[in-house]
């Protein structure tokens, strides 16, 4: 079953395409990177998947309805978006950005309730950010910042999360932190993940289901396993690299050539996975 689908989807700012006729099927209960060259779209495509951008042509069905004749506040208990480097009003605790995530549940009839209570309380309990709840987000380091939003993200309450690069300007440490949370939810809580990364070995290792696009259409998408070869690196990004097996988890992992004292002697004209040149 699939939480989203797209269908001759055209994205664009003014005369420029961005993205051209995409048909995509996203898997339902996984979790799905899209990768691809900066400038391709992968940005695009998450904020028209979140109805934050109007396609130019072709519909977005979420959960069997199409986004374009469903109400915002219906969306928003489906479907929650967190973007790349989001910044929050000054002075705001985690506390009160964490409540943030329960507006679609208000109205004018229907203040906080214990229901709410309850989704912040768990939403901070699982990113541990019980320490930080005074704190002003803006005081807080990368890594705790971005745990802040994604609990924030997580008190929304929705099946399905799209993320536009959750571990950018982070170290490889909070990096990890942030990504285990993620597959964490994934596998505990079913949630489905969508999210872009720039680090393709990231990517591989968290993905089940990846999809990698170039030229304003999807190259080629599925398991990390299936697609990610030397010809599609070499496709998609213009790079030169081995593909062999991640020593820990077994998934692809990408060794880019490039110039460096190390590199004495190794031909940097071939791109090979268990030395089988690109043709």
């Amino acid at each position: 079953m699939d939480a989203i689908t797209t269908n001759t989807l055209t994205l664009g700012y003014g005369d420029e395409d961005i993205i051209k006729e995409l048909d995509l099927h996203i898997p339902k209960g996984e979790i799905t990177v899209f990768i691809g060259s900066n400038g391709c779209g992968k940005s695009t495509l998450l904020k028209s998947l979140a109805r934050l951008l109007k396609p130019k042509e072709g519909s977005i069905v979420l959960n069997g309805h199409d986004i374009a004749h469903t109400s915002t506040k219906k969306i928003a208990k489906d479907l929650a978006i967190l973007p790349q480097s989001p910044v929050a009003p000054e002075g705001l605790t985690v506390l009160q950005l964490v409540k943030q995530g329960r507006y679609p549940y208000q109205n004018w009839f229907k203040q906080w309730t214990e229901e709410d209570e309850e989704a912040v309380n768990y939403a901070i309990r699982v990113t541990g950010t019980e320490e930080l709840v005074e704190r002003k987000v803006d005081s807080l380091s990368g890594g705790q910042r971005q745990r802040a939003w994604i609990a924030m993200t997580l008190a929304q309450d929705t099946d399905t999360i799209l993320l536009d690069e959750p571990t950018t300007y982070l170290d490889m440490t909070h990096q990890i932190e942030i990504l285990d949370l993620l597959h964490d939810l994934n596998e505990q809580e079913n949630r489905t993940i969508i999210m872009v990364l720039h680090d393709l070995n990231l990517a591989c290792r968290y993905a089940d289901h990846i999809v990698a696009i170039h030229d304003k259409k999807v190259f080629q998408q599925g398991d990390p396993d299936t697609i990610i070869t030397p010809q599609l690196i070499h496709s998609v990004f213009g790079l030169q690299c081995q593909v062999t097996c991640d020593p820990i988890c077994g998934s692809p992992l990408c060794i880019p050539y490039s110039k460096g004292r190390h590199m004495k002697g190794v031909n940097k004209d071939e791109t090979t996975v268990n030395k089988q040149p690109i043709k």
